[in-house]
């Protein structure tokens, strides 16, 4: 077989697996619509949920140089509708005046405390303010986090079993000042509107996001809290719970509002810093993959790592290989089968991103699906990000939290509209 023969098999399969890969996820849709009808089924007054307890919500919101931020974060956080509720902040050696303005809040607001320590990274940051907090339920949010006022009674809700160990809610975009924010912003409720509700169905949610997850306090101490030698601490503790013997729901009405990366730098650092958190992950629970003790969610890590790892390395070694393809007069498909596939890619990524949208019933974002032709190139872009995290960490360099320089832009109108002018505590 000669290079260009054996570069035209590997594009022709190469593709095949990414498309079949593909196929399988549009079994996200009917999932996600049996997840809205199996929860809106059932009455209210039927559903068990800690809510009806009352327990005491220990929100922790680590921060490093969130100045710009800080002080909105906490606002909305008391004009919660759920009273019985304590706010942490722990300040991570910043270098501007966050540690005042928390300090300041502290002094202000009786249900708000203030923990200082030297830089040690998010993880630290996390397990401080744990250390000190008193809850029965503990929430995590990043610092330019927005609520909304029942975002916390409808975290409560989401405990609705008590094998429910944590509960992740749905974080929207806040900065849609920005074409690449607003693409974000799109594709963003794939990720929240249709995955994670297919996902939590099957008990199978692999991460409660660190901008909005709550876990049950008495779990997060018995595992013993956040590894903090990891950038993807907020996906190995979800891993843990898991293994743990514990589920983990989706609750779409809890609504948080933050900053998405606006400039390429920033996008850049925050997907190599995921992707590298993945790695770690990985390795360091590999032997959950494909076990059956864990249920179904053992056997979707295998399918998870295929999707979130080969399949991204692979394509770029596609796209590597087509231009020698076609240099050499041997595409690897006919002109008229390409055609196709792309134009029933476009039509299926466009069903689904506005079937995500409908879901999450944010209809005002459809004014953004003229980013589409954007989407292609920052599929590739992700894949490269992975392709750098690889190589970071086969180097072994040193994990750092590298943080999103905060904007402080709030262009969603159902977010600022949220914000108390003036909060009581």
């Amino acid at each position: 077989m000669s290079l260009v023969d054996a570069a035209r098999v590997f594009v022709q399969c190469g593709g095949l697996v990414i498309l079949s890969f593909g196929a399988v996820k549009i079994a996200y849709v009917p999932l996600a619509l049996y997840f809205n009808w199996f929860h809106r089924s059932k009455p209210p007054k039927h559903r068990y949920s800690v809510l009806s307890q009352r327990p005491l919500v220990s929100v922790i919101v680590p921060g490093y140089n969130e100045a710009v931020v800080i002080t909105k974060c906490v606002e909305s956080i008391l004009a919660s509708r759920y009273l019985r509720l304590e706010v942490i902040l722990v300040d991570d050696g910043s270098t501007d005046s966050t540690p005042r303005i928390m300090a300041g809040l502290a002094e202000q607001y009786d249900r708000v405390r203030f923990l200082s320590q030297t830089n040690a990274g998010k993880g630290a940051a996390l397990n401080n303010g744990i250390d000190a907090a008193h809850g029965d339920i503990l929430m995590f949010v990043d610092a330019d986090g927005i609520f909304a006022p029942d975002t916390l009674m409808n975290m409560l809700e989401g405990f609705d079993h008590p094998k429910v160990g944590a509960v992740c809610g749905d974080d929207r975009p806040v900065n849609l000042n920005r074409v690449q924010t607003m693409m974000l912003a799109v594709l963003s409720h794939v990720g929240t509107g249709l995955v994670r509700r297919a996902l939590s169905l099957l008990h199978c949610l692999p991460i409660v996001s660190g901008n909005i997850g709550a876990f049950r306090s008495e779990l997060v101490r018995q595992m013993g809290g956040f590894h903090e030698d990891t950038l993807g601490e907020d996906l190995e503790l979800t891993w843990r719970v898991y293994k743990a013997g514990y589920r983990v729901r989706f609750q779409p009405s809890a609504l948080v509002y933050a900053e998405s990366p606006s400039t390429m730098g920033g996008l850049w650092r925050q997907r190599v810093r995921w992707s590298r958190g993945l790695l770690q992950t990985l390795r360091m629970h590999v032997g959950m993959l494909g076990r059956r003790r864990y249920g179904l969610f053992g056997m979707f890590l295998v399918f998870n790592a295929i999707t979130m790892v080969v399949i991204p390395v692979l394509q770029l070694a596609i796209l590597a290989v087509l231009p020698f393809l076609y240099i050499a007069g041997e595409g690897p498909v006919p002109g008229q089968v390409f055609a196709i596939l792309g134009w029933l890619g476009l039509f299926v990524s466009l069903a689904l991103v506005c079937f995500s949208i409908g879901l999450n019933r944010s209809w005002q974002d459809l004014r953004f699906l003229w980013t589409l032709p954007l989407w292609p190139f920052y599929s590739v872009f992700v894949g490269l990000a992975l392709a750098s995290a690889i190589v970071k960490e086969i180097r072994g360099t040193p994990a750092k939290w590298n943080k999103l320089q905060r904007t402080g832009v709030i262009s969603v109108i159902a977010a600022e509209a949220k914000l108390p002018k003036e909060v009581s505590a």
